[in-house]
């Protein structure tokens, strides 16, 4: 799939990365309105999406004489930032999003944030009021750009229509070069209505002081392969930039000939296969205890475009404490940032470890690669299943082996986005991903609301998918509107809402450290999710008891429209195993319940 993205991409730009639209200027004479669409053009834009008003009236009408852009109307502006950025995630390539002035502009925030947390390249345009009114509190008048200053990579105020295609040009070599992330372009009406002779896309801008370093330092990489060759008990630590910079076949080579057991963050899943002898799972706040521990023992730990979260390393002062770590990644300025570094290596994780490989020598070590099978056997996660109830673990196990037999049988990959939960943390644990963009969720912001509209972008992109949105009863309520943008665009999606008539994963910790006291987590019996889908004009079903789920889940995933499946499971199941805020990784919570084992034996330390 990302060998396809990729090729798409090309297919829009020439070898050396210049827009295919890039050329001569021409004679005639165009609004900033038709400037911006053929900048659009110029850059492979396929899908804009996007909601009108006041502010973007011109640009709409420039759209609506350009049938090459595919426009979708979302029913919130949310819809579309999380749609662009569900679009992005699938394949690779920027997703666009369009939105008013004010309360349109503003709508986009949360989005942008969910964006720039999880490195996910977007460009959003935003309206404004005519430049004589920015300063004087005009009528739907936001200073967006002083806004999203924090949560973009950057973002422009544009003032002059001459200054557009640069403008342009500019922001989307910001979103999709070195680090990824979102950049918002703020147009004031009077700049989309005046006009310019000569229009030219620009084939390259310079910007002054951006130049990411793509290739790792060679004396890095050569201290990287001796702390390899040196390491006991390594460990290989993956995050979302690995799947950022497709180095997926490169992090599998890696491992393999060195033997490194391998976990990966939440963004990182499906960058290494699940059935792997050396994958450890997801590490962190619910990762596996095989994870958790091989990182708290490990005498190395290679982390590749990875961030080192909170919610991965719990107290920083326990996690890995005896290691020695090498950090791979684009941007600098994670290097160091949350935890000592020894060797940095700033680069492009495929480069990297293209020039990495050749020098690091096979090897292997018997005793730890014991240690860690002995783990993973001891301490797989497990559920008790009920012949009354559906449990949330069964859901998504069951979900993850129709999903298989789906694509067995009709040749269409499975795409699961989801939202923010316990549902997610399910997902992330039972749910094998094989692919890289094959778990489109919001990792570091963690936004409730993600998931339909994110299913919306990846559908748009990826129409031979087959894309699963799994949602709880809380995050679907956020921005369920969006189910009249699947109807009506006809966008086949599954939507699966883990209905446990809680917020779930705030009842969790009301329970475990809050006394119980459930304080407005209850959603009761909330909505019928049935009607609201037939409202929509979407087929529905619900289903409570286990002997039902097999069917239900057969027929959400093989109806060739959309279809949204209520699953009614066990309210008050909690997501085992779990580190508490503040604890460090090997201090989990709930290690029996979620396996059904006791502790380990301590581990003999070999490298200090």
């Amino acid at each position: 799939m990302e060998a396809a993205a990729a090729s798409a991409w090309d297919e829009r730009h020439q070898p050396n990365g210049q827009p295919v639209g890039a050329g001569s200027p021409t004679t005639e004479t165009l609004t900033g309105a038709d400037v911006l669409v053929r900048c659009l053009e110029a850059e492979g834009v396929e899908v804009i999406f996007g909601y009108p008003g006041g502010a973007v009236l011109p640009i709409y009408d420039a759209i609506y004489n350009h049938s090459s852009l595919r426009h979708i109307l979302v029913r919130h502006e949310a819809g579309a930032v999380h749609a662009a950025d569900g679009y992005a995630r699938a394949t690779g390539r920027p997703g666009v999003c369009l939105a008013t002035s004010g309360p349109g502009a503003t709508n986009l925030v949360t989005g942008l944030a969910t964006a720039y947390m999880d490195s996910i390249p977007l460009v959003a345009f935003t309206g404004n009021v005519a430049t004589s009114l920015i300063g004087r509190d005009a009528f739907q008048e936001a200073d967006i750009t002083g806004i999203t200053m924090p949560i973009t990579k950057h973002n422009f105020l544009v003032q002059r229509v001459e200054d557009l295609p640069h403008i342009i040009r500019a922001a989307f070599t910001l979103a999709t070069t070195g680090r990824p992330g979102p950049v918002l372009v703020d147009l004031p009406k009077d700049v989309v209505t005046a006009t310019m002779t000569g229009f030219r896309y620009p084939a390259r801008v310079r910007l002054r002081g951006y130049k990411p370093t793509l290739h790792g330092h060679p004396r890095q990489l050569e201290a990287a392969a001796r702390e390899i060759a040196q390491a006991k008990q390594p460990v290989l630590y993956l995050g979302g930039g690995v799947i950022a910079a497709g180095a997926a076949q490169e992090v599998l080579a890696l491992a393999e000939r060195a033997q490194l057991p391998t976990t990966s963050t939440l963004m990182g899943l499906g960058a290494f296969p699940p059935d792997h002898p050396l994958w450890l799972g997801m590490l962190g706040m619910h990762g596996t205890p095989a994870a958790n521990w091989a990182v708290t023992h490990c005498d190395l730990l290679i982390a590749v475009g990875a961030r080192f979260d909170d919610r991965v390393t719990g107290r920083t002062d326990r996690f890995a404490p005896r290691a020695r770590i090498i950090h791979i990644d684009i941007d600098p300025a994670e290097i160091g940032k949350n935890v000592e570094v020894h060797v940095p290596i700033v680069g492009d994780a495929k480069k990297v470890l293209q020039a990495l490989l050749p020098l690091v020598e096979p090897k292997a070590e018997p005793a730890w690669l014991a240690q860690i099978a002995a783990w993973k056997s001891q301490y797989r996660l497990r559920y008790q299943t009920r012949s009354d109830e559906i449990m949330p673990q069964e859901l998504v196990d069951r979900l993850a082996a129709k999903a298989e037999e789906h694509e067995e049988a009709t040749g269409r990959e499975v795409v699961l986005t989801a939202d923010v939960g316990q549902h997610q943390m399910w997902a992330a644990q039972f749910y094998p991903f094989r692919r890289p963009r094959s778990y489109i969720n919001s990792g570091g912001l963690g936004t409730m609301g993600f998931g339909l509209p994110a299913a919306i972008g990846v559908q748009v992109a990826r129409p031979e998918a087959t894309v699963v949105c799994l949602t709880g009863d809380g995050s679907i309520q956020m921005n369920i509107q969006e189910l009249d943008v699947v109807r009506s665009q006809r966008l086949p999606v599954k939507v699966i809402i883990m209905n446990n008539r809680y917020l779930g994963m705030v009842r969790q910790w009301q329970e475990l450290f809050y006394g119980r006291r459930y304080s407005h987590s209850a959603l009761e019996e909330g909505p019928d999710f049935i009607l609201l889908a037939q409202a929509y004009g979407i087929p529905a079903a619900r289903v409570d008891r286990p002997s039902q789920l097999d069917a239900a889940l057969e027929e959400a995933l093989n109806h060739p429209g959309p279809y949204l499946l209520d699953v009614r499971v066990r309210p008050e199941e909690n997501c085992w195993p779990m580190v508490p805020a503040g604890g460090a990784i090997d201090e989990m919570l709930g290690v029996e319940e979620a396996t059904g084992a006791g502790q380990p034996a301590p581990v003999q330390e070999v490298r200090t």
